[in-house]
């Protein structure tokens, strides 16, 4: 249909371009004479004789597809280009409906009708028709016509004075638009045949506006189709609100980009130049809503062990933030975070603790302390913390940024936050560190070549002009940033990737088990990949994890610039220099002192107990001045807080309190690293004795996991609650400059109040 309605309306073009050229007094008279005539007619059809003519050339018009098309012309072009393809050929049935509507003059809405009831309409039917000049004054045509008063875009048109009369559609060619029949009038008045030229006008602007309204009739249909599916679902009115797609239509992808240009071009739409929406009733244009599809990392919760049966647990370091982010990100909006979102490790590392600086020439300090659990007097609660050493010198870096640019980053929670996020960076960059900018969507391209941080006009100016459209190609995006790391590579110089996205992968590879395999590959270049993650409502935080878990990185989630600023300007060191690889913790219990145990949290980081000694499996990494700390709750034996039953058929150890050293040892705790850039680990070892002394440290860490455990519904906190883990975090608060001790107290009274 759309090649055909291109060769009419190329047909129509090349016939304006072979007329002669216009006589300058026939073509004043035949103006006049058609505008007389428009007038007269319309003036005696109405019995409006004595007002005068309105003296602006478009004055509003009013119905349904009006207000469409004034919608369409308020989004800008970037929205359009994200539609999906298919819902681009409900957008294009749309978008060819506008020369109709072009016109100044409408016709009154005696009732509401649907587009699709107007189309389905017979073709003996009455059918209010909108006027053009040549229909106007042609003989044989009796033109129906009602004057459109001027009105706010918001209230609905005046009641016309009489019913119209109702004339057959048959009788009245579909209107093309007034000035294209004045144009056709224009051209021929050169005859000095004023009669002539106007019929020359509306025979024209009949065979035109007949492709067009067969366009409209097959075009427009699907669109309304999908339309009225959605109001009868229960979509609300349209809405400017994030989380809501302005055309009704659930779209994520490109449409054609050649087409909405010719459209654009050649038709003379306002695709661009924002302004606000009309307002459209509930019933004319229903809205579907944004469906939910975030995807969170995660795995059951860790059970009890007992100790006789299963004494070691392994698992690998983690560092990751981003769960503590996400959880405050849902507790500010008012609501509880879905359980799935709720990584206790993550919450807990979040917070700076004060932890002695290492004492060798390891790049990490380890810290045990023991003390009864807060929420069971009857176990006891083992914490294990780990200090990164801190650095006043690294080495230079370079860094690519990789940002997502598709449609769903035009938010202002997602890409305007990551560039005024990745601004407060630059600052923090020295000189000599380098800067490249790797963009995607559709595709990938390369928008800032490796450039100096000093040049930060540059890079800003770089950033400034992205803007969001398209689909998701983030495995494009990804090969293309590895490309550029590696041609920025030199001896001496730390490679990283700073991937920023809402983690919506959905061109390319978008599995996190062949995002795993596909960034397993990259990461032996010695480049290391770190996630940003903005945005709610679809972020794929599962995708986020495989990425950075895989890529030697770390993840962090971005909700406020004041998070950006933890992340990018007060632990930068951290975020970016690692000084330990794949450091994996160990810890084997004394069934003679405990008889059951569980690990809090880290449940998406456990690693099998022959995997400690493989230098081949891949672990977590730490920062430099980053801190990871676990957390145990271990059961006496003989205690009332044994969970699980003693064996029939097996022998049970004896609580001699007594281990295998004579020293009372609780457990043996091992750790595993390799320096950046080798492939061998070593190895620190060190006993957990129960006279080791609990600290204030240690006890707000505990509030934090008790917090965390209240998010996910545990079944270990008996009676324990909202009360006891404020007191505990405000009692244990100590130093606090940044504020986020306090502002986790806080949270934890908003989740109070949100889970009564």
């Amino acid at each position: 249909m759309t090649d055909e309605f291109d060769v009419e309306f190329e047909a129509l073009k090349a016939a304006l371009k072979a007329a002669p050229v216009p006589d300058a007094t026939a073509k004043a008279s035949a103006l006049r004479l058609a505008m007389e005539n428009f007038d007269k007619v319309h003036a005696d059809r109405q019995g409006l004789a004595d007002q005068t003519r309105l003296d602006q050339d478009r004055p509003v018009q009013a119905g349904f597809l009006t207000k469409v098309r004034m919608m369409l012309k308020s989004i800008s072009t970037r929205p359009i280009l994200t539609a999906t393809t298919s819902a681009a050929a409900l957008l294009l049935g749309v978008v060819l409906v506008l020369p109709v509507l072009q016109h100044p003059l409408s016709l009154p809405e005696p009732k509401v009708e649907t587009r699709a009831q107007t189309l389905q309409k017979p073709a003996d039917s009455p059918v209010p028709v909108a006027p053009t000049v040549a229909n106007s004054v042609a003989p044989n045509v009796t033109p129906n016509l009602q004057l459109a008063q001027p009105q706010p875009l918001d209230e609905k048109p005046m009641a016309p004075a009489s019913p119209p009369k109702p004339v057959a559609s048959a009788e009245i060619p579909a209107p093309l638009s007034k000035q294209a029949a004045i144009g056709r009038a224009e051209t021929d008045a050169s005859k000095n045949d004023q009669a002539a030229a106007m019929q020359a006008a509306n025979d024209q602007a009949a065979i035109a506006d007949t492709k067009s309204a067969q366009a409209t009739a097959t075009l427009a249909a699907p669109a309304q189709t999908q339309v009225d599916k959605m109001a009868a679902s229960g979509g609300s009115p349209i809405t400017t609100a994030p989380g809501a797609r302005r055309m009704g239509i659930v779209a994520e992808t490109n449409s054609a980009d050649a087409g909405a240009a010719k459209l654009k071009g050649e038709l003379g739409m306002a695709m661009d130049g924002a302004a606000p929406l009309p307002s459209i009733a509930a019933d004319q244009f229903a809205l579907a809503p944004e469906p939910n599809t975030e995807a969170f990392s995660n795995a059951p919760v860790n059970p009890v062990h007992v100790t006789a049966q299963e004494p070691v647990s392994t698992f690998a370091a983690d560092v990751d933030t981003a769960a503590y982010s996400v959880i405050r990100s849902s507790l500010n909006a008012g609501q509880l975070p879905p359980a799935e979102a709720v990584r206790i490790e993550e919450m807990v590392n979040y917070f700076p603790y004060d932890l002695p600086q290492p004492k060798t020439d390891a790049p990490f300090q380890p810290s045990v302390s023991v003390m009864q659990t807060p929420w069971n007097p009857a176990t006891k609660l083992v914490t294990i913390a780990l200090q990164g050493r801190s650095v006043t010198e690294r080495p230079p870096l370079n860094l690519v940024f990789l940002i997502d640019t598709s449609g769903s980053m035009e938010e202002a929670n997602k890409l305007p936050l990551l560039k005024q996020s990745l601004a407060l960076m630059l600052p923090k960059l020295r000189a000599d560190d380098k800067v490249a900018i790797v963009a995607y969507a559709g595709s990938a391209g390369e928008v800032l070549a490796p450039t100096a941080a000093s040049n930060r006009t540059k890079i800003l100016t770089a950033l400034d002009n992205l803007a969001a459209g398209g689909s998701t190609a983030g495995a494009e995006g990804l090969t293309l940033a590895y490309q550029v790391a590696g041609r920025m590579a030199e001896k001496g110089r730390i490679s990283r990737i700073l991937l920023a996205t809402d983690g919506d992968f959905n061109v390319g590879i978008d599995n996190p088990d062949d995002l795993k395999t596909f960034i397993s590959k990259e990461r032996t270049s010695g480049t290391y990949l770190s996630v940003l993650g903005f945005g709610r409502g679809n972020l794929d935080d599962a995708t986020m994890q495989s990425l950075a878990q895989n890529g030697n990185g770390t993840a962090s989630y971005i909700d406020t610039l004041s998070e950006a600023q933890k992340v990018l300007g007060d632990q930068l060191s951290g975020a970016l220099f690692p000084i330990a690889d794949d450091v994996k913790i160990q810890v084997e219990w004394n069934p003679a002192q405990v008889a059951e145990y569980r690990l809090i949290g880290y449940e998406t980081r456990a690693l099998r107990r022959e995997d400690f000694n493989n230098d081949k499996v891949d672990a977590g990494e730490i920062g430099a001045g980053l801190q990871v700390t676990a957390l145990y709750e271990v059961t006496p034996p003989g205690s009332a807080a044994i969970l699980n039953d003693a064996l029939r058929y097996g022998k049970n150890p004896e609580p001699t309190g007594v281990g295998e050293t004579g020293t009372g040892e609780l457990g043996f705790l091992r750790l595993r690293y390799k320096n950046p850039g080798e492939s061998t680990s070593h190895l620190i070892e060190t006993p957990i004795t129960p006279d080791s002394t609990p600290t204030p440290e240690a006890n707000f860490a505990a509030s934090i996991a008790g917090f965390g455990q209240l998010l996910e519904h545990s079944t270990y906190l008996g009676d324990w609650g909202y009360d006891q883990a404020i007191a505990l975090a405000t009692a244990s608060k100590g130093a606090d400059p940044y504020g986020y001790r306090a502002e986790a107290v806080t949270l934890m009274r908003l989740a109070q109040s949100l889970s009564q």
